[in-house]
């Protein structure tokens, strides 16, 4: 399980490295489709609970801190 991990991990940071921006612009993207959902479906449970809000900005933050480390 550990080693199966690890060379997850590997692959996981050589693929990221080569596109350091892939992270922080899924995150705005998310971010613009809960405002979208939230425009046009304010009933709806992604919407009142701003759940893609709140997932892009962790998944941007995750990808600058990622950026640049690697």
């Amino acid at each position: 399980m550990i080693d199966w991990f690890s060379s997850f991990l590997d692959h996981i940071s050589n693929f990221l490295a080569t596109r350091k921006g892939l992270l922080p612009l899924t995150g705005i993207l998310l971010i613009v489709l809960n405002f979208v959902l939230v425009s046009l479906f304010p009933d709806w449970f992604l919407a009142r609970t701003n759940l893609l809000l709140h997932l892009g900005v962790i998944v941007a933050l995750i990808g600058q801190m990622l950026a640049w480390a690697l």
